[in-house]
């Protein structure tokens, strides 16, 4: 009997409107925070190191009670950057961002 495949992640270049997804979130957060080099896109971690770098990315948000607008200015600039380019990006994908989201 074959054994089962393990998933992997597809990275986030490669997921859903260049990764606006919960998966693409924690990674972009690891950037922010320093957890990942910004190069890094995750291709082929299995949902166990996606799991551990949530744990990270969780405690990193702790001190800031899990508010960007209680980020320290740099991590607020870096924040800034990072997700004004994915929204960007996503937005040519032709991503529809939730309505609350709006301009």
């Amino acid at each position: 009997m074959p054994r089962p495949r393990k998933l992997t992640y597809v990275g986030l270049d490669a997921d859903a409107y260049g990764g606006m997804t919960p998966t693409g979130t924690i990674i972009r957060d690891a950037w922010v925070f320093g957890l990942l080099a910004e190069e890094e896109t995750c291709t082929g971690w299995s949902y166990e190191q996606i799991q551990a770098l949530y744990d990270r990315v969780s405690a990193a948000w702790e001190p800031y009670g899990h508010l960007v607008s209680r980020l320290s200015p740099e991590f607020a600039e870096r924040h800034h950057r990072i997700y004004d380019a994915a929204t960007g990006r996503a937005r040519a994908l032709g991503w529809p961002p939730p309505l609350d989201e709006e301009d």
